[in-house]
């Protein structure tokens, strides 16, 4: 029933194949199927040899890697412990009574597949953090049910953190459903080859989130432009008209390190080429772009329309998604569209290819990697079908080639410093260079508070970039005077994101300019810093320069993200696991270790309670009033500031140089 093979604990019972083995310091791989057991590697990266203590008794065994010990009983049961004894979490026992116990595996008719299903006991009092982002107000997952899938605005990354000591990865890229009961957590995948999970034990929320990223990856070194400001609207239509933008920037001495091309500088969807007709000479954009010391990036979508040049050769070779049944394509927005398979490593060469030569040899090195998920007209995953399998069994994966794709391009041509904006990710997709925002969001205070729950999601879920557009995506308008107080507040949440963008689809609505190509396709209202009047402004200017005196430091955050997968935006519990108060909090964070942030998430507001963890001593940032932790206070926030506190005297220069 039991045996060791080279370090690996096996338990085989009737048809059932179970695999438990270390997989990192500290942590396990776990994998049961009743066939052979693949060695799929959707997540996690090659296991290190570790050698781990594997014990087989009588009616049980053990395995022990570092801080994490599985015990597997005669009946199958699985338990985890931390080193200090403590029992992390467990499968379900199989009663006789109820008929089914922790691990669930139903051959599906007619195949070789399974419909999974994993239980776990659940601790009542346990809170739960990651998971990626989801469109609602909870950062404690506890009590949640979750679709593992993506949507725009929805991006499922299936880590999950606990309180009470551990990390989970669900190493399965199936669509399906995670629930977070008081009674049961469940883990379902409709269609899979195997269960497969991933488990880490740790004494505090770091170590948790630094195993993980050793399993996983971590994202490439930030380069020095990507960590300043971001100009984006939605979306400049001519090469004149977004190099007047940046002379202006440059003109009114305002920071600015990005600006982008949006959707629609092509001629057809699928072509991958600037339309010469509005975009006449790309390399003498980007040169003038590189002499005001502005990188330029240039959105690139999935979708191949029919009338694309390309659309005949890459349905040829197979380089389309596939539909079982009904139509071919898969997406209408100004025309019907395919999308290309980014599971296929041919697919995956060939668009490179188009890249390097209409983007990247024009000297273009970021790109925003649009419609990710990828967005689909009809989401009835059963009917797609990918180079690597159905889009119910592997369609998560989906984001994570689309930034291989450019990674490896990139990487090929010597390129070090890789991010690319995407818009939705799955685990592992950080090592990729993955910048992820949130999606097309409206623009509300609501909408507002619910992004800052999502980034801290993103961040436990091991996706350290992250960012929104400032302002909201959806139904800005240039006037409306709260739509402006609304822009003040999320700018000034967007300074002390990892990445500082602006961007919005503002009214009111520019009409078409044409009738082909890049013409097709009409604007948003201006959305640049000065947009939004005087007072506005003013304060758009002093937080940009906040943003430029905290580049050191925020250098720093992004060597730690890149060195050990530390998160530079996180919950308060991550710098302080001792303090019970500190979990409970979910609209404040800290940006690094010295820097506590309190945006101010409803309209009219010039104050709110602020928490200060106990363990340190705080400072506000514009007052320099001293606080001891472990306390809540009122603190002022008039629409020129927003509550930030420095910890234990950090020398932070938010308002200048430290003591002037």
């Amino acid at each position: 029933m039991f045996r060791e093979e080279n370090g690996r604990l096996i338990r085989e019972y009737d048809h059932e194949r179970v695999w438990i083995e270390p997989w990192g310091e500290h942590a396990l791989r776990v994998r049961a199927s009743y066939s052979e057991i693949t060695d799929d590697d959707w997540a996690l990266l090659p296991a290190p040899a570790i050698k781990c203590e594997v014990t087989i008794d009588k009616g049980k065994a053990t395995i022990v890697n570092g801080n994490i010990k599985a015990e597997i009983t005669d009946k199958g049961q699985i338990f985890y412990y931390n080193q200090h004894g403590k029992l992390l979490l467990n499968e379900t026992e199989d009663t006789y009574q109820l008929k089914y116990g922790g691990r669930e595996l139903r051959a599906i008719p007619g195949g070789s597949d399974y419909s999974v299903k994993l239980r776990l006991e659940a601790d009542p009092s346990e809170k739960l953090y990651g998971m990626g982002q989801y469109q609602h107000q909870f950062l404690n997952l506890k009590g949640c049910s979750l679709e593992l899938t993506h949507r725009n605005s929805q991006i499922s990354v299936p880590f999950v953190l606990s309180s009470t000591g551990y990390g989970f990865l669900w190493h399965n890229p199936a669509i399906g459903q995670a629930h977070f009961s008081l009674n049961v957590t469940e883990w379902t995948a409709p269609s899979a080859k195997q269960l497969d999970y991933w488990i880490t034990a740790g004494d505090t929320p770091a170590e948790i989130e630094e195993a993980y990223a050793k399993a996983t990856g971590t994202v490439p070194m930030m380069p020095d432009y990507a960590m300043g400001f971001w100009q984006c609207k939605l979306r400049y239509r001519t090469q004149e008209e977004l190099l007047e933008v940046a002379r202006e920037y440059k003109r009114r001495n305002l920071p600015i390190d990005v600006i982008v091309v949006d959707f629609f500088h092509w001629t057809n969807q699928g072509d991958w080429r600037f339309d010469p007709d509005y975009w006449p000479d790309p390399e003498g954009m980007v040169q003038e772009l590189q002499e005001l010391g502005i990188e330029l990036m240039v959105s690139v979508w999935p979708t191949v329309q029919t009338e694309s040049e390309n659309y005949q050769e890459m349905l040829e070779k197979g380089y389309l998604l596939r539909s079982d049944r009904g139509v071919r394509t898969q997406f209408q927005f100004l025309g019907q569209n395919s999308i290309f398979d980014a599971t296929n490593p041919e697919a995956r060469q060939f668009l490179w290819g188009l890249i390097k030569q209409n983007y990247y040899d024009k000297g273009i090195r970021v790109f925003w990697l649009d419609e990710a998920e990828p967005e689909l007209t009809v989401y009835d995953h059963d009917i797609y079908r990918y180079h690597i399998g159905s889009s119910k069994q592997i369609g998560n994966i989906y984001p994570v080639k689309f930034s291989q794709t450019f990674y490896d391009g990139m990487s090929a041509e010597g390129q070090s410093g890789i991010i690319n904006l995407v818009r939705s990710a799955w685990a592992g997709s950080q090592r990729y260079g993955a910048l992820v925002w949130s999606g097309d969001i409206h623009s509300s205070f609501r909408v507002l508070g619910i992004q800052v729950r999502a980034g801290l999601s993103m961040a436990m879920a091991g996706i350290p970039w992250w960012t929104t557009d400032i302002g909201g995506f959806h139904g800005g308008n240039l006037e409306d005077a709260s739509f402006r107080e609304l822009m003040v507040r999320w700018f000034q949440y967007g300074a002390f994101s990892p990445v500082f963008r602006l961007h919005g689809d503002r009214q009111p609505f520019v009409p078409p300019t044409g009738t082909k190509g890049g013409g097709v396709c009409g604007s948003g209202s201006d959305n640049e810093v000065w947009s939004y009047g005087e007072e506005a402004y003013d304060i758009f200017k002093e937080f940009l320069q906040v943003r430029e005196r905290l580049k050191p430091y925020i250098s720093g955050l992004m060597r730690a993200a890149h060195e050990k997968g530390t998160p530079p935006m996180r919950p308060l519990f991550y710098d302080f696991p001792q303090d019970p108060e500190a979990w409970e909090v979910e609209d404040q964070y800290m940006f690094g270790p010295d820097l506590l942030v309190a945006p101010v998430l409803f309209e009219g507001v010039r104050e709110r309670k602020v928490y200060l963890p106990a363990g340190s001593h705080w400072t506000h940032a514009y007052t320099r009033e001293k606080f001891a932790g472990g306390q809540v206070i009122l603190s002022d926030a008039p629409l020129h500031q927003i509550p930030l506190f420095l910890r234990d005297d950090a020398a932070l220069p938010v308002l200048g140089e430290p003591g002037k």
